[in-house]
């Protein structure tokens, strides 16, 4: 549904460490940087597949925290793996990987709290029986 997205972060060098190890279980690696020069101001980082900056982060308007942003994994197995990588890049704990069946009965995510408080999630739909 949507192309990329983007918001702002209080210290890109820290999240852009976190976003490299924290996305990297999900298959997503760092695609492009731009820099002051280049843009006239904005010096940002995009993550994803190869060839698709669609998660970025750079600089910007005032930080606020409180984003949610929910990430499609192909496996419970890449949700494990996201949240441990996540919280080994400091990220801190918002719910541990399991099922959430009050959202649908194969919904399995997890949760953290980026480095500016974002909470990002890893989910996958995929039945397992």
């Amino acid at each position: 549904m949507f192309d990329h997205l983007g918001f702002a972060v209080s210290d890109l060098q820290r999240s852009h460490d976190f976003y490299q190890r924290a996305l990297a279980p999900l298959g997503y690696g760092l695609v492009m940087s731009l820099d002051k020069e280049r843009t006239g101001g904005y010096e940002g980082h995009a993550f994803g597949p190869p060839h698709e900056p669609a998660f970025w982060i750079g600089t910007g308007a005032r930080v606020c925290g409180g984003a949610h942003i929910a990430l499609r994994a192909r496996s419970r197995e890449q949700v494990d793996a996201f949240h441990a990588a996540a919280l080994a890049a400091g990220g801190r704990d918002n719910g541990a990987p399991g099922l959430r069946p009050h959202y649908s009965p194969d919904y399995y995510g997890a949760f953290v709290f980026d480095p500016d408080g974002n909470n990002i999630e890893a989910v996958c739909r995929v039945s397992v029986d």
